[in-house]
């Protein structure tokens, strides 16, 4: 994924900054608790499509 790209998406519901996993192929969201899909280098920007962090997940940050 671009860094350009990046640097310019933000969260769909609380519009803040987004955490990109490379090894996952995810943007997340720590303030909403939600890791949003990277498909084919295009990120899944629908809460519909995204998943609840694990609290195990949250405490690694």
């Amino acid at each position: 994924m671009e860094a350009r790209l990046l640097d310019i998406l933000v969260c769909p519901v609380c519009k803040g900054p987004l955490v990109y996993n490379k090894a996952a192929q995810e943007l997340i969201c720590y303030a909403d608790k939600l890791a949003f899909p990277v498909r084919d280098d295009i990120p899944v920007m629908w809460t519909d499509q995204a998943r609840t962090l694990t609290q195990e997940e949250i405490d690694a940050r």
